[in-house]
């Protein structure tokens, strides 16, 4: 068994797999007072409750976009197996099937979408939109070169902000209302961002479009990619695994 571990800024994600599926897929809250004791702790319970106590992890790799976490999740994973932990940068960068652009800078989740997208899709340019704690869109062309990114507030940054920027205005769930316009408050939060995302995505997938051809194909990701259902014929696949199935074939390649 093989195990990768995506550090987001909400959270943790950690895939287990075989050669043939996903066997578990584990989530906690990125932001805890992490120390490598309480990290290899929390992954041999979760193991134990879903059934694997006594399984061998062969490999792991991590992604992260939080440095601060990254060093006692990497101690904790290291102690566990007993064998150094390969993480994303830019050493490992310069093995892969894709060109990285700004490779000191770039999210490392956006490296392993890319990852994705020209290992499925090496026929097209790709637009990966991936919606998480940002929203972001990344642009791979047929040839593996990433071409450019751009980033906007995610879903759930973007009702935080409006909650703790505002005295009466409440968080709200994130649901796709019908109409465009709200009758109270809790659905005029939700039609103002939720709509607004809608035409948002919408005019980034067609600016890519008019630049790059209307060939490229637009796939989505993120937690969030299934709430704002309006945008669903605009995709050309929608997959919440795309970043943990792009660090699954860097680790195995």
């Amino acid at each position: 068994m093989h195990l990768v571990v995506d550090i987001g800024n909400t959270d943790i994600v950690c895939g287990f797999y075989t050669e043939t599926e996903w066997k578990v897929i584990l989530r906690t809250p990125t932001h805890q007072p992490w120390s490598a004791i309480r990290m290899e702790h929390w992954i041999q319970k979760e193991l134990t409750d879903k059934g694997f106590p006594d399984r061998t992890v062969d490999s792991i790799l991590i992604s992260s976009v939080v440095p601060s976490v990254l060093t006692q999740i990497q101690k904790g994973l290291e102690h566990w197996v007993n064998y150094p932990v390969k993480v994303m940068g830019p050493k490992l960068y310069a093995t892969l099937p894709i060109e990285v652009i700004s490779p000191d800078e770039i999210g490392a989740d956006l490296v392993a979408n890319s990852v994705y997208a020209h290992t499925n899709y090496s026929s097209s340019d790709v637009l990966i939109v991936d919606f998480g704690t940002a929203l972001t869109f990344t642009l791979v062309d047929a040839q593996g070169k990433m071409q450019g990114v751009s980033i906007a507030p995610g879903l759930k940054t973007a009702v935080k902000s409006l909650f703790s920027e505002t005295a009466q205005l409440p968080e709200v769930p994130l649901e796709m209302p019908n109409s465009a316009l709200g009758h109270d408050t809790v659905s005029a939060i939700q039609s103002g961002i939720l709509w607004g995302y809608v035409g948002m995505v919408k005019e980034m997938i067609s600016r890519v479009k008019e630049e790059r051809g209307q060939g490229v194909k637009v796939i989505a990701t993120g937690g969030l990619s299934s709430i704002l259902t309006p945008l669903e014929a605009y995709f050309d696949e929608v997959n919440k695994l795309i970043t943990l199935e792009g660090l699954r074939i860097v680790a195995q390649q």
